[in-house]
């Protein structure tokens, strides 16, 4: 079965005659080395990416993406199809924050920009409260990326309207629908695979040849990290750059340098691959990813967030690096 899928990865450059030869004069370690390497093939990903709906980028974990137009008032639900295409479903009249613009501190009536997770439904068995509707979905705000530019502020919801009183038609900041929509709309998500889109306009397109820069680069990373590479893994890094404890990029390298001294065989895995361009900006892209890492001191599973952005030379620079710390398991 190794064997089988080794000749079935390998196929895409490498050919299988290699591989064999390489497999039968070095072993499976040295084979292992080669279809790492083989991530990193931009072919590898143009075939990926061939057949692959990208108008939000390149998504594996989110069969259902809503975005809002703030603009145009409105909230609309894609969902994966048969063919594994993202179709409108619904598209939903809004009512948001009463401002206009990007949210950046607390009480500014603003709707926040950018990618949110949904991470609780709430309706009466919550003791919600009747002013937000039947129900109500909390958004991840703020996010990493808020955080680091100092937003502040919380509690951004989707949620239907009072019940047996009248408001205005705007928000404190949060998203608003008439409470048929809401409840129309919770039955057409699962909140653990659906992702919310927030822009000021229609939802910014992104190339497959970018997606395939991103991705290649993504990998390229990966060896690099997986191989000890110091000097290649550290050139992924922006100047800027902070981590999720705040390290920032100097210390940050004397850390990442002492850890690959150890010289440590690895196994990293990266799986539920999202890249999506972020809202309101320029080449900035937020790619999530499941990622598994074992070596001989530490196992673990975790879900990571990456801020990226592309420099003049058309290379992926991480900016901000996270990690989810709820669902960290060691």
């Amino acid at each position: 079965m190794k064997l089988l899928i080794i000749l079935l990865l390998g196929l895409s450059s490498l050919g299988a005659n290699s591989i064999l030869d390489n497999y039968r004069q070095h072993g499976i370690n040295n084979i292992e080395k080669q279809l790492d390497l083989e991530l990193t093939s931009p072919l590898y990903w143009e075939k990926k990416l061939q057949n692959k709906d990208t108008t939000f980028g390149y998504i594996e974990s989110y069969p259902s993406i809503l975005t809002c137009d703030k603009n145009s008032s409105t909230l609309s639900l894609y969902k994966l199809d048969e063919n594994s295409t993202y179709k409108l479903k619904r598209e939903y009249s809004a009512f948001t924050g009463k401002r206009s613009g990007d949210k950046k501190v607390e009480g500014d009536l603003k709707t926040p920009l950018g990618i949110y997770l949904i991470e609780e439904r709430l309706d009466k068995s919550t003791k919600l409260d009747p002013f937000y509707g039947p129900l109500a979905f909390v958004t991840s705000y703020p996010n990493i990326y808020d955080k680091v530019q100092g937003k502040t502020g919380s509690g951004i919801w989707l949620h239907g309207l009072p019940i047996k009183r009248e408001r205005d038609d705007f928000t404190r900041g949060c998203i608003a629908i008439n409470n048929t929509n809401i409840e129309c709309l919770d039955e057409n998500i699962d909140i653990d695979k659906t992702i919310l889109i927030i822009n000021q306009n229609k939802h910014a397109q992104i190339t497959k040849e970018k997606l395939n820069l991103l991705l290649t680069q993504l990998f390229e990373w990966r060896y690099s990290w997986l191989y000890n590479d110091i000097q290649n893994y550290l050139s992924f890094y922006a100047d800027d750059f902070i981590r999720y404890d705040r390290m920032k990029i100097k210390q940050f390298s004397k850390y990442i340098t002492q850890t690959f001294e150890k010289n440590e065989k690895k196994i990293i895995l990266f799986n539920n691959i999202n890249i999506i361009p972020y809202p309101n900006t320029q080449d900035i892209y937020q790619i999530t990813f499941k990622e598994y890492y074992k070596s001989n001191t530490i196992e673990d599973n975790k879900d990571k967030t990456l801020l990226v952005k592309i420099d003049k030379f058309n290379n992926l620079k991480i900016f901000i690096e996270n990690i989810d710390l709820k669902n960290y398991n060691k």
